[in-house]
Order: structure tokens, then sequence, then C-alpha cells
């Protein structure tokens, strides 16, 4: 087993290992998606990922990060969708979506741009939501604490963006339940400090995203990935020992694979990144779950990302920020691997040899 070779996951076929992690882009209006998420998600394709992810998309108006979040909350948002999946198809990779809801982090300016809530003149909103009335920094809003119809609203909210991902063609749905979003925030005692069924012990606060997943499993029948952070780097947090036990859950529920992130669900902890810092994370669950996993974090390296294959550490590999500089990395990673990958038939004329055309359109 190594970078290149193939996956098969709940019957979805990937010729490599190799993948783009959501990321957000904070070009959307009213949560449509553009020409610029097509160009960017179908360069990744065109440039040999084998799965690319679709950044967080709401899965309700306030569930947004900013009011330039792509969203999912209404049927009007799949036409564009279709048209970046028929693209990326016609690449020879598959396409997932990311369903999210931003919690205590909502209604917030695009990260380019000041720090601060954004008002409703603003396009922002005043109906924030957490579990608990914690905000999550003195630059955040004030959320409001879910009352239990909130809840069901919200699993229902996923639900009904399940049913819009089979309507448009996806391959994948990720529900994002990391990176101090409401679904991490429900998972945490740092952030949870509810006395009702969703707060308290660790089944009570595990019990929203494994609702959520039921929910989400009722319309969706195809490959299913959860995102996790699986420590939250803070005392008294959410902790790996609670992200294994977690995935041992998800698993009996039909989940495929558990995308090992970390953090984000409080302001200011050391986080010792560097390269791989996340990977044994991933390794450890895998290893002690049987569930297939994603690495991601601080990747960049092509022999680095085949170590990890090779040694077992994740069934899959997923970038981002090096996707961002790199669109054809997966190309060249091949090239550099010596491995045999497909190009456009239309750029065949620059690539290596033993190189194979991809036939597209």
């Amino acid at each position: 087993m190594h970078l290149f070779s193939p996956l098969t996951i709940r019957g979805m076929e990937l010729p490599h290992r190799i993948g783009v992690s959501p990321m957000c882009q904070y070009s959307s209006k009213d949560g449509f998606a553009t020409d610029w998420h097509l160009v960017h998600l179908g360069s990744r394709a065109t440039g040999g990922a084998a799965l690319v992810i679709v950044e967080a998309s709401a899965v309700t108006s306030e569930g947004r990060i900013t009011p330039g979040d792509m969203g999912f909350w209404k049927d009007e948002h799949i036409a564009k969708h279709r048209q970046i999946i028929e693209f990326v198809h016609s690449q020879g990779a598959r396409i997932g979506i990311q369903l999210a809801h931003a919690g205590r982090k909502a209604s917030m300016g695009v990260p380019w741009g000041p720090e601060r809530v954004m008002g409703p003149d603003e396009g922002g909103w005043t109906n924030v939501m957490a579990p608990s009335a914690i905000p999550f920094s003195p630059t955040y809003a004030q959320p409001h604490a879910l009352e239990t119809a909130g809840i069901k609203k919200t699993i229902d909210a996923f639900r009904a963006a399940a049913r819009r991902a089979v309507e448009a063609g996806f391959d994948v749905v990720e529900i994002h339940a990391a990176h101090g979003y409401l679904l991490h925030e429900f998972l945490s005692p740092l952030s949870n400090r509810r006395t009702d069924e969703y707060g308290g012990p660790f089944k009570n606060r595990i019990r929203l995203l494994t609702e959520v997943v039921d929910a989400v499993r009722q319309e969706w029948t195809r490959t299913l990935f959860v995102r996790i952070s699986a420590t939250d780097w803070a005392e008294g947090g959410w902790t790996i020992d609670d992200s294994v036990e977690l995935s041992k859950i998800l698993k009996t529920q039909g989940v495929d694979l558990i995308d090992v992130s970390s953090g984000g669900l409080v302001p200011n902890v050391k986080i010792p990144a560097g390269p791989g810092y996340q990977t044994p994370f991933a390794e450890r669950i895998r290893r002690e779950t049987g569930i297939l996993t994603a690495a991601v974090g601080f990747i960049v390296d092509p022999a680095q990302a085949d170590h990890i294959i090779r040694n077992e550490q994740a069934d899959l590999v997923l970038l981002a920020r090096e996707m961002l500089r790199d669109p054809y990395w997966a190309v060249h990673a091949a090239e550099h691997l010596d491995k045999k990958t497909s190009w456009p038939v239309q750029y065949f004329r620059a690539a290596p040899s033993g190189s194979t055309p991809r036939p597209t359109w």
C-alpha cells in the first residue's frame, strides 16, 4: 500500500489516496457557489486530486461563519453545484461536500478583514447559537443556548442538506464536527455546560452528533465522512481518548471515514504545529477502532504523504494550504515518487514520461 494505491470506500473508487480538504473561500453570496468555486475546485481535479471536498457549507443561513460562506440550506443552491460536480467528474475525480454549522463562531467578518461581529446591516445576524451561552472570545458574538426545539431544527437541517447532496450528485458527504463549530462545541465540556440530555457526561455530549449522523444516513446511502478535532489541546477539554471512543460509535452508525484534525475550540492555546503533527491521532483512531482515517495538517512533501500511507497511519491524505500553493500537487507527487498517473489530454504534451492521458469532456 502506498500513496498511489487505489482506494475503495463504500463502493466509491479512488485511483489514489490524495484529496483536497474543504477550504472556506468566503466568496459566496446568500450561500450560492460561484464561478470562483468552479475554477477553484475544478483546477484541483484537473491537477490530479482523486477527491475534492467542497468547503464548509452551512445547513442554515445563521450557521455560516461569515456572510461570504457557502450554504446548502435551500434547493436553489443545488444548480451551481451540479455544474461543478459535472466538471470534477469529467477530470476523473470524485467530489464531496462538507455540511456544517458555525455555532458560536457565526456572523463574523471574512478573515482578511478586522476580526469583528457583523451586524444585520452588513449581512450578519443576531441569532448566534451554541450549546451554552459562552462566547468563543471577547471579539465574537454572544451566543444563546439552543433549546431542545432548536436542536431538533438543526438536526432536520442537516437531514435536508443531505437530501440536497443526493439531488446534486455528490459522491461524499462530510459532517463537520471539528474546529470549534457547533457540533464540536457540543462534544467538548469547555463549551458545553448544559444539564439536559445534551450535556454533562460523554454519552450526552456526543448525542447531537450521533443524532445528526443518523438523520443524514436516512437520506444519504453513499460514502460518509465525519471530521473531528481529535483534541482541544486544552486542559479539561475534548481528548484523543474521547475521539477514539466516539469513532467506535460512529463506525457502528455507518460512518466510513474519520477526517482527523484538531483544535479550534478555544483561542490562544499552544498547539505544537509542525509537519504531520496530527497524523498520530489518525493513526491511533485507525488502529484502535478499525475505521478508515484521513490525515491532515502540514502535509507538504510527497515522501511525507507516501510515508503516512505506507506505514498505515491513515488511509487517505487530505491537503489544504499546499493545494492552494500548487493545484497540480498530485501529478507532481507522482513524478517525484516515480509513480504513473494521468494528465489531461489537453496538457499531455507537458507530462513526464510514463504518464497516461486522461480523456476529458
